[in-house]
């Protein structure tokens, strides 16, 4: 396996990602199979709307961030394996021609007690966009192997 173990994690380590631009005609296609709503579809439509412009779907933007998380220097052994998410939110839209990056915190390590092959690290990830705002805030803990003896 390649990547870092259970151990060679620690409350505090900062990861970062490179950068992903959005591209309008992806925003509408992902959400006319996904999230078909007008805010996502139509630029005239979503003027009118809460959002006042053409956004992404947040679910967009949380497959836009999946793609930054495995691309980044983030590298759990065995892969990034999720077992739920304590925090999950959008604060800002995203809009097409940003720029998102992630800044990756690691939150907490900790063996597992009923699975002494494996532990769980909680970690926040932060997307951001071109201007450093955050688009989107998730705390989730994921499972990753303890180094073999």
């Amino acid at each position: 396996m390649t990547g870092k173990y259970l151990e060679d994690f620690a409350a505090g380590q900062i990861y970062r990602s490179g950068r992903l631009r959005v591209d309008e005609e992806r925003i509408k296609t992902f959400a006319a199979e996904f999230d078909p709503q007008p805010f996502h579809l139509d630029g005239d439509a979503a003027r009118g709307s809460i959002f006042g412009g053409l956004a992404a779907s947040g679910w967009h933007t949380a497959a836009m961030t999946m793609r930054l998380l495995v691309q980044s220097e983030f590298k759990p052994a065995g892969g990034i394996i999720g077992a739920g998410f304590d925090e999950f939110r959008w604060p800002l839209p995203v809009r097409p021609d940003d720029e998102l990056y992630l800044d990756i915190e690691v939150l907490e390590v900790r063996p597992s007690k009923s699975r002494p092959n494996q532990g769980l690290i909680k970690v926040r990830t932060t997307t951001r966009n071109q201007k450093g705002e955050a688009v989107q805030v998730s705390v989730g803990n994921l499972v990753v192997p303890r180094r073999p003896a």
